[in-house]
C-alpha cells in the first residue's frame, strides 16, 4: 500500500505541476476525517503520512493519570512507559491504533482525494493561465452549440461563445476555426469559465497588433477604435517617426494585412485613418469614405457643422446614421451633417433674416448694362 501510494503521489505531482508535500497534506486531511468517523468522532484520534516512505500511522493522543476515568482520553503512568519510557504524570503519549480493514479504507480513500485534488489543482492552473490572458486573442475549434452559446476547444480547457458575442449572421460549424478575444474568466462551481467575443472592438485592435509589427513594436499607436460589429469599424493611427507611414504600415503591401483581418471579419469593412490634434482635419476624415467641403467647429461645445456634396450625404451620413454616429465616437465631437444646398438654404435664411423688414420682402434685381437696379417681388 506504502509502495503504492508514494508511486501515484510521485507521479501525479510530476504530471500535474502540484507540489508533493500538498497531495500528503490533503490525503491527511482525507483520512484523518475517515478514521475519526469510524472512531465516533474522537477528536483525539490523530494520523500521520511519512513523507518519504508514505507510511500510514494512526494513533490516539491520551493523558498520562494515576486513576483512568475514562479509558478512550487517558493512561496509567505504567502502561505508557510501555509505548514511550520517560513519559511523566501529566504528559500526553500516542497509542498506535491497528485498523484491520483501514488499509482498503485509506486505498479508497486516497483515489478519490487525490483525483479530487487533481482536478481543483487543474481548475486552479487554468484559471490563473486565462486569467493573466484577459484582453488577448487565442484561437479555438468550435466543438458544440448549446442554447445559444458555442463551446470552443481551446487547448486545455473549453471556452464560451455567446452567439450575441460572434458577428452578425454569422453561422459557426462544428469542426471551425475562428480567433476570438478572450473577455473575462470567471471561476464558478464547476470550474473556471473564459468568456469570449467577437464583437468587442479591442478585438479588431490586437488583431492589428498581431497582423502589424509596427504596431506590437510600438512604432505605430492606435489612438482610438470604434466598431459596428459586422458593418464597419474605423481606427485613428499615429506614429511619431516621421519615417514611418502609419496607414500604409496598417494596409501593407497591396492591402495584405489588413486583408487579412477583413476575412477574420467576414467582410467587414474597415476605414484607417491618420491621426491628427486639428480637429476639424480629424473629422474630415472620420467620415471617411464621404468627402468634406466645408467644416466649422464649436470648440467650447466640441460640436462640428460639417457641409458635404448633395450626392455625397448618404454616404456621409451612412446607414442608419452608422457612418457619422462611428466618426462621433472617434473623434469625440457632435457632428451635425448638411448638404451643400441645406446649407446654402440656410445661409440664405440667415442673410434674409438679418434685412431690414422693408427690404426682406423684395428682392433687388441688377440691370448689368445700366448698372441701376430694379425691384421686383419674391
Amino acid at each position: 500500500m506504502t509502495k503504492e501510494l508514494c508511486f501515484i503521489i510521485e507521479q501525479l505531482s510530476r504530471e500535474k505541476g502540484i507540489p508533493k508535500e500538498m497531495l500528503i497534506a490533503t490525503l491527511e486531511s482525507a483520512l484523518l476525517s475517515a478514521a475519526r468517523k469510524k472512531y465516533g468522532g474522537r477528536t483525539n484520534v490523530n494520523l500521520r503520512i511519512d513523507p518519504k516512505t508514505c507510511a500510514i500511522t494512526v494513533f490516539e493522543t491520551k493523558k498520562i493519570v494515576e486513576t483512568v476515568n475514562d479509558k478512550n482520553e487517558e493512561i496509567t503512568v505504567e502502561d505508557a512507559a510501555k509505548i514511550s519510557p520517560g513519559k511523566l504524570l501529566g504528559d500526553e503519549v500516542e497509542v498506535p491504533i491497528f485498523l484491520q480493514d483501514f488499509g482498503r479504507i485509506a486505498a479508497q480513500t486516497a483515489k478519490q482525494v487525490i483525483f479530487q485534488r487533481v482536478r481543483e489543482a487543474e481548475r486552479d492552473v487554468i484559471f490563473k493561465e486565462y486569467k493573466d490572458k484577459v484582453g488577448r486573442v487565442i484561437s479555438g475549434v468550435v466543438m458544440r452549440k448549446e442554447r445559444g452559446m458555442y463551446f470552443l476547444n481551446i487547448g486545455k480547457t473549453e471556452a464560451l461563445l455567446l452567439q450575441k458575442e460572434s458577428l452578425p449572421g454569422e453561422n459557426l460549424k462544428r469542426g471551425d476555426t475562428v480567433r476570438a478575444y478572450i473577455e473575462d474568466v470567471r471561476v464558478t462551481p464547476k470550474g473556471p469559465v473564459i468568456y469570449l467575443s467577437r464583437t468587442n472592438p479591442k478585438f479588431v485592435l490586437e488583431l492589428f497588433v498581431m497582423e502589424v509589427p509596427e504596431i506590437s513594436e510600438g512604432l505605430v499607436v492606435i489612438k482610438n477604435i470604434v466598431r459596428e460589429p459586422g458593418e464597419r469599424t474605423k481606427i485613428a493611427v499615429f506614429s511619431k517617426d516621421h519615417t514611418i507611414d502609419p496607414v500604409g504600415a496598417c494596409v501593407g503591401m497591396k492591402g495584405t494585412r489588413v486583408q487579412s483581418i477583413v476575412r477574420e471579419l467576414r467582410g467587414e469593412r474597415i476605414d484607417i485613418i491618420p491621426w491628427t490634434d486639428d480637429p476639424r482635419i480629424l473629422i474630415s476624415r472620420a467620415l471617411s469614405p464621404a468627402t468634406v467641403d466645408k467644416i466649422g467647429i464649436n470648440e467650447e461645445e466640441k460640436t462640428a457643422m460639417v457641409v458635404v456634396n448633395d450626392q455625397q450625404l448618404s454616404l456621409a451620413i451612412g446607414k442608419k446614421g452608422q457612418n457619422v454616429k462611428l466618426a462621433m465616437k472617434l473623434t469625440g465631437w457632435d457632428i451635425d451633417i448638411l448638404s451643400d444646398s441645406e446649407y446654402s438654404k440656410m445661409r440664405s435664411e440667415e442673410s434674409d433674416a438679418a434685412l431690414p423688414d422693408s427690404l426682406r420682402k423684395e428682392s433687388p434685381k441688377t440691370d448689368k448694362g445700366s448698372g441701376k437696379s430694379e425691384n421686383s417681388p419674391e
